[in-house]
């Protein structure tokens, strides 16, 4: 399925893309360039600080999911208590 207004954009895209060669570092310098001269206020935020993943804590066995399934014995060699 066709969406004219998709299709605008990306001709529009495309065309300004070919403007600079494709070089995203010119496209942004222009769209900074373009944002500046239009005198509208562009609102910048700082960058979200990411907390590092903690890592996954084993939660033991897995139930069995209906009362047809089975769940296998624990391997011997997994207990640690040796």
């Amino acid at each position: 399925m066709n969406d004219p207004i998709v299709d605008e954009v990306r001709h529009i895209r495309e065309a300004h893309a070919a403007m600079f060669n494709y070089d995203l570092d010119a496209i942004f310098r222009d769209i900074k360039e373009q944002e500046k001269m239009s005198g509208l206020k562009f609102v910048s935020y700082p960058p979200r600080r990411t907390e590092p993943n903690q890592a996954l804590q084993p939660t033991g066995a897995a139930l069995p999911v209906s009362q047809d399934s089975q769940s296998p014995e624990a391997d011997p060699a997994a207990d640690l208590s040796r």
